[in-house]
């Protein structure tokens, strides 16, 4: 018989973060059994060597891949056990995590998908914020991701009726993932209890290519909505801005630059600006304006 369990981690080049997550998997009490697996891209760092120390109870492949949800994905086509976990190898579990998983499982078989909440956490592990989960809304999560990918766990029957990863992700995988398996149909449920820590650090992808990481969330709503909410793509056009090291200080500048980019975004992604678009814009570089000429008189 299978373990209850199976938890996947994506690795490459986190040497410096991954016997956390490993320890903070390896100590969960299971019911039933653990099956831990990692798939580690061909790391050149320390990885390998602390993967062989924890040899057997975890298995693991080090091997070139075509990314992290390719890398994902092979854990997921590997996987027996009813239950499934994806923790990045920056991220951890804390105590209880699994457990309290498998209870609300067990207590709820028509649930498919189970989130927790979770923390933004430090290089050192420390608490930097609560992650701003929310009560399970298909059309507010449109609106924002409110579910922390390591708090995530769902049945296999999910993976096997709506398929895994898109490979074609490179930053946002988890929320296509999220979308797809609710818009056709997966059934999500809300645990209130801290599952896991979700490291932010220089090297986080999210946090070091923002653009890219908006775009691709762009892209994600035009595939699944046929159009992208306004809110997605004022976000994009924030993130263009402060690349651009355009300060929010100088407030008309920001404005109209925030502005002229969202949108150039309507038009690249919607082919069209909303009326709600531009009423929102007007606003800003009208209220940025008279904030200029108070200024100056």
């Amino acid at each position: 018989m299978p373990p209850k369990v199976s938890i996947v981690t994506p690795s490459y080049n986190q040497g410096q973060f991954i016997e956390r997550t490993i320890r903070s998997v390896l100590s969960q009490d299971v019911p039933g059994g653990l099956d831990y697996f990692v798939a580690d891209g061909g790391s050149r760092d320390e990885t390998v060597e602390i993967l062989k120390k924890y040899q057997p109870r975890l298995t693991w492949v080090s091997e070139s891949d075509r990314g992290q949800a390719d890398a994902v994905n092979k854990g997921f086509s590997r996987a027996e056990s009813e239950i499934i976990g994806w923790l990045n190898s920056d991220d951890i579990y804390y105590p209880g995590a699994i457990a309290t998983v498998c209870e609300y499982f067990d207590a709820h078989p028509e649930v498919d998908v189970v989130y927790g909440d979770a923390n933004h956490i430090d290089e050192n592990d420390g608490v930097i914020e609560r992650y701003p989960t929310e009560s399970w809304d298909l059309e507010r999560l449109y609106e924002t991701c409110y579910l922390c990918q390591p708090a995530v766990f769902f049945r296999r029957r999910t993976i096997e009726r709506f398929g895994a990863l898109d490979v074609r992700c490179d930053w946002a995988m988890d929320y296509e993932y999220w979308i797809r398996l609710a818009r056709r149909g997966a059934k999500f449920a809300w645990v209130h209890r801290v599952l896991a820590g979700s490291r932010l650090h220089e090297q986080t992808k999210t946090l070091g290519s923002r653009v890219r990481c908006h775009a691709e969330v762009n892209d994600i709503m035009k595939l699944h909505l046929r159009r992208v909410p306004d809110r997605w793509l004022f976000n994009y056009a924030h993130a263009v801005v402060e690349t651009k090291g355009i300060e929010r200080s100088r407030r008309f500048r920001f404005a109209v630059a925030v502005s002229l980019v969202s949108i150039s975004a309507a038009l690249r992604w919607n082919r069209r600006v909303s009326r709600g678009m531009a009423r929102t814009v007007w606003e800003w570089v009208g209220g940025a304006s008279r904030a200029l000429l108070e200024k100056a008189t």
